[in-house]
């Protein structure tokens, strides 16, 4: 890629991008689209639903700069609130997914947004996915209340399917995009958070 020898020589940027939402919306399905292309997933069979925490890490380079993005997935399940909120704290970026044929999940992200910016504070970057579009017969919530409610919350929003990898890529580009636009809580080099550990060095920590 053009840029990228060029600055090979300099240390990439690390990115914390966490998936929020309620559970079975389909946010691991949309981290392994994204990040393991090439391993399609299999949807004849559900997934089981993330259990606790789970993080991919994705090397990126955005005009010519080297980014390190570390997705963290995070369980749904009103068990998890608590463990899965406790990763909020540090991260830039938020995926906010709700599942396009279930209305109780769209009607969770007021609940979601709150938890982000009383963890992650106001300044992060957050896009808004209603995913599962390629299930279009089964629709319960129209496409024009999840523009509304991304409009109000001044942030993009995207239809998505993990299925048929439709708005993956240019979702994730747009929130790295906004976030390096910022650079206002960048680090560099570090090596990928150990899961068994809740705290790390991060610029946005108290």
């Amino acid at each position: 890629m053009a840029g990228l020898g060029q600055g090979s020589a300099r240390k990439p940027l690390l990115v914390k991008i966490v998936m929020a939402g309620e559970s079975c919306v389909g946010k691991t399905s949309i981290v392994r689209c994204y990040t393991e292309p090439a391993a399609a997933p299999d949807f004849t069979s559900s997934y089981l639903a993330t259990i606790g925490i789970d993080f991919k890490v994705k090397p990126v380079t955005f005009n010519d700069t080297r980014v390190k993005l570390q997705i963290w997935d995070t369980a749904g399940q009103e068990r998890f609130h608590t463990l899965s909120t406790s990763y909020f704290r540090g991260a830039q970026g938020f995926v906010l997914v709700y599942d396009i044929t279930n209305l109780d999940s769209f009607q969770g992200i007021a609940s979601w947004m709150k938890d982000i910016h009383e963890k992650a504070g106001d300044e992060v970057d957050i896009i808004l996915l209603g995913n599962k579009c390629d299930k279009e017969t089964e629709r319960v919530v129209p496409k024009h209340k999840g523009e509304k409610l991304a409009w109000e919350h001044g942030i993009p929003f995207f239809e998505t399917s993990a299925k048929d990898n439709v708005n993956i890529e240019n979702a994730f580009s747009a929130l790295t995009k906004e976030i390096l636009e910022k650079k206002s809580c960048l680090l560099c080099d570090l090596d990928v958070v150990d899961l068994s550990e809740s705290k790390k060095r991060t610029c946005c920590a108290l």
